[in-house]
């Protein structure tokens, strides 16, 4: 269930979804939280890397879903500041709800009373923004508010449901899961322009890449 995918920073395979911890120049870092019934496995896990969810000192969310946000209000002892990109901010902190004209707002909208609130404070990013080593990147599509997160200095980037892992490759986020698969699509091929260089890649679903994260997610942009 835990691997360290590099020093200081660690891999959790949840109930079908990743979340990661990452050691940030000492500021504990978790990036995403998995399903509400990932609480325990996840308190496990952080233990296992030699913390507890009290020592979080933020928690960096790639976007508004039910198995990315589901134990923020479950970790016992958790006090830290929620990082999510402004569009999905609403969302996290329950001031509004997923809208149904979407078929995949409407999928939040169901899922939705199975969450806890966070109680949390809850900051907006937006792009360019910079969290310790992290600069926040806008990728709508998957959800409007959607954002990649990328540390020059940690040589990693956390890619959300932007793009999922299926056979050693990246694939865009599927028409099912997302909110507009053409913003997607432009949303890959912009964060590749953009983005430095990095090796380790990890996304929400599927196994994270050590090495060769950027090649990956260049290719997958000039193949859109």
């Amino acid at each position: 269930m835990v691997t360290a995918l590099g020093d200081g920073l660690w891999w959790y395979d949840l109930f079908g979804v990743n979340a990661y911890l990452v050691d940030d120049g000492g500021t504990l870092t978790l990036v995403d939280a998995g399903n509400p019934w990932d609480s325990r496995s996840l308190v496990l896990g952080i233990e296992e890397a030699g913390h507890a969810p009290e020592d979080l000192d933020r928690v960096l969310l790639t976007h508004y879903d039910f198995d990315h946000v589901g134990t923020l209000g479950r970790l016992p002892g958790l006090d830290a500041t929620v990082y999510v990109g402004e569009a999905d901010a609403p969302l996290v902190s329950g001031e509004k709800r997923p809208p149904v004209t979407n078929h995949k707002g409407l999928l939040q909208t169901v899922l939705g009373p199975v969450l806890k609130p966070p109680g949390l404070p809850v900051e907006t990013v937006e792009d360019g923004d910079e969290i310790g080593s992290f600069t926040a990147y806008h990728t709508p599509g998957h959800t409007p508010g959607h954002v990649a997160y990328v540390s020059d200095s940690l040589d990693a980037a956390f890619l959300g449901d932007l793009v999922v892992e299926s056979g050693g490759d990246l694939r865009p986020s599927p028409w099912l899961m997302s909110y507009d698969t053409d913003d997607v699509a432009a949303s890959i091929q912009d964060l590749a322009d953009r983005a430095p260089s990095f090796e380790i890649a990890g996304m929400g679903h599927g196994v994270p890449f050590r090495t060769g994260g950027s090649v990956r997610l260049e290719r997958l942009a000039r193949s859109l």
